[in-house]
C-alpha cells in the first residue's frame, strides 16, 4: 500500500474539510491510506499529492466525488438506536397530526414532510416509512413527502435501489417487518414497491445551498455533525433550521447536543429521548 506523508495528510485533511465538511485528523495516516490508496492504483497516480492536484484541477468534480464516497462513513442500520423511532410513533407524529388536522378541512390530506438529511444507504428513511405505514391505517388521508439525501452518490444509488444483503437485514430490522415489507430476490432482500415509492432520494452536500428543498415538519440529522468542526456545525444547523417549520421537530444523535451550536433551537424531552424545536415556534 502506498504510504502517505505527513504533509500529504495535512493537504487532504484540509481539502476534505473544505469540500465536504468532514473533519479528518491529519495524524490518521492509516485512514487516508486505507480509503484512498485503492484510488491511487485505479487511476495510476504516483502519490497522494498528485491525487490532490488532479482533484483540484478536475472541473467536472468527478474525482472529488470519488474521494468523498471513499472518505464518508456510511454506517447505518434499520431502526438505529430505536429511541428516535419511538419518539416518532408515540410523540412527534401524533402531535404533528393533531396540529395539522384543523388546517385541512374539507377532506384535504394532512401534510407530513420528513427529511433524512444524511441517509447513507437508506435504512433510516425506510425505517421511517415503515413506521408511517404501521401507524397510519389509511395513507391516502395524508400527503406524505419523505426526502432522503446524502453527500455520497454511491450511497444514494444503493439507497434508491432498496436492495439489502442478509447482513444488513439482520441489523435492527424485526423479522416480522422483514417478511411484511421485503421480498427475497436471489441472496438479497428487495423492499416492497409501496414503501420504496414513498421516498425521494437526492445527492446533497450539506455545505451547499438547500435550493428547492422546501420546508419540513421533521428533520433527522443524526450522527453526522460529529464529523464536522464547530464552525461547520453552526453553519449546517443554521441552514437546517431555515428549512424547518416553526413548529417542526429536529432529531439529532443521542450523544450530540445543540447547546452553543444553535441557540435558536430548544431541547425538549419525552421519556428518555430529546428532540429540538425552534425557540420562537409554537412548540409542542
Amino acid at each position: 500500500m502506498d504510504k502517505i506523508t505527513p504533509a500529504e495528510c495535512a493537504l487532504f485533511s484540509k481539502y476534505i474539510c473544505e469540500v465536504s465538511g468532514i473533519s479528518v485528523d491529519p495524524a490518521k495516516a492509516y485512514l487516508f491510506e486505507t480509503r484512498l490508496g485503492g484510488l491511487l492504483k485505479e487511476l495510476r497516480i504516483s502519490s497522494y499529492e498528485a491525487l490532490h492536484g488532479r482533484a483540484r484541477a478536475d472541473a467536472t468534480r468527478k474525482l472529488e466525488q470519488q474521494i468523498i464516497d471513499r472518505i464518508a462513513t456510511n454506517e447505518t442500520l434499520f431502526f438505529r438506536d430505536e429511541k428516535p423511532f419511538e419518539l416518532l410513533r408515540h410523540k412527534i407524529l401524533p402531535d404533528l397530526i393533531d396540529k395539522r388536522a384543523p388546517r385541512c378541512r374539507g377532506g384535504l390530506p394532512i401534510p407530513i414532510r420528513i427529511w433524512s438529511a444524511a441517509c447513507a444507504t437508506g435504512q433510516e428513511i425506510y425505517s421511517i416509512a415503515i413506521v408511517l405505514k404501521e401507524l397510519l391505517p389509511d395513507l391516502k388521508q395524508y400527503n406524505i413527502r419523505l426526502l432522503a439525501t446524502d453527500i455520497s452518490g454511491k450511497a444514494i444509488a444503493r439507497a434508491s435501489s432498496g436492495r439489502f444483503n442478509q447482513f444488513e437485514m439482520g441489523r435492527g430490522l424485526p423479522k416480522d417487518m422483514q417478511q411484511k415489507y421485503f421480498t427475497l430476490q436471489g441472496g438479497d432482500w428487495q423492499i416492497n414497491d409501496e414503501i420504496r415509492a414513498m421516498v425521494a432520494f437526492r445527492k446533497l452536500n450539506l455545505l451547499h445551498p438547500f435550493a428547492g428543498l422546501g420546508k419540513f415538519d421533521i428533520i433527522l440529522l443524526r450522527n453526522v455533525a460529529i464529523y464536522f468542526n464547530i464552525e461547520t456545525r453552526k453553519k449546517v444547523f443554521q441552514k437546517i433550521c431555515g428549512v424547518l417549520e416553526n413548529d417542526g421537530y429536529l432529531i439529532i444523535g443521542s450523544t450530540e447536543s445543540l447547546t452553543s451550536i444553535c441557540p435558536d433551537m430548544v431541547p425538549r424531552r419525552y421519556l428518555k429521548s430529546i428532540f429540538y424545536q425552534p425557540q420562537n415556534g409554537s412548540g409542542v
